[in-house]
């Protein structure tokens, strides 16, 4: 019996049991010889939301209670439910309901999410532009690398997307394309220098998606940014 029979054997005997669900490289067709299985048991009530069960080489077993798999207001976790696998459902399609609202921003949490990344990218851009400006090249670059993360969580929020972790960056764009210029601009191979040269671009499709108020509180700042990128 493999891995994952050998869980849902374990756990599908426990009626506190509610669901399985398997993430991570296996669950993404992903896997190298050296992954583990990323599993989450759904159970109806135990003493705190999560706990870590199992950690081996072989298995990352976490356990959860349901209104903790309800629970979308922790984002750093929620990308790790796209493309997950549920293996058993207890509560009539329930399990697999909450892991695609994980896995997938609501209008408002999109549009709150583009807002507050774009303030923290144009305000590490603005860094950026300052340190390079005033002779700090070394600086200059580490800024710029560090608004690398803000930009790629703006540009996926202004397209009502979760941004994924670095490791399926390549995979979110195959298997689900963002429009051009971005399903190109954003693959691995090309994004990690382009945080300040995709400013543009970035500025006009949050403009164009009614973030302008946030871009212009910035004032003369911006004409820095623009002409730096």
């Amino acid at each position: 019996m493999d891995i994952l029979g050998q869980v849902l054997a374990r756990v599908g005997a426990d009626p506190n049991v509610r669901g399985v669900i398997l993430t991570g490289s296996r669950a993404r067709g992903l896997e190298t010889a050296r992954s583990d299985y990323d599993v989450t048991v759904v159970v109806a009530a135990q003493d705190r939301p999560w706990r870590h069960d199992t950690r081996t080489a072989v298995l990352d077993e976490v356990v959860g209670t349901v209104e903790a798999l309800a629970d979308t207001s922790v984002h750093w976790n929620r990308y790790s439910y796209r493309g997950a696998r549920v293996l058993l459902d207890r509560l009539d399609g329930g399990i697999a309901e909450l892991v695609a609202r994980q896995a997938t921003f609501s209008p408002e949490e999109a549009r709150e999410h583009a807002r507050d990344n774009l303030d923290n990218y144009i305000n590490q851009l603005y860094r950026c532009v300052k340190s390079r400006r005033d002779g700090f090249a070394d600086a200059a670059g580490l800024d710029e690398v560090e608004s690398l993360p803000w930009m790629l969580e703006t540009v996926f929020a202004l397209h009502g997307r979760l941004r994924p972790y670095n490791k399926y960056l390549a995979w979110e764009l195959e298997r689900f394309p963002l429009p051009e210029p971005w399903n190109t601009a954003l693959r691995p191979d090309r994004v990690g220098t382009a945080a300040l040269r995709l400013f543009p671009e970035v500025e006009a499709l949050a403009r164009r998606l009614g973030h302008g108020e946030e871009i212009d509180s910035w004032g003369s700042d911006i004409g820095l940014i623009r002409a730096a990128a």
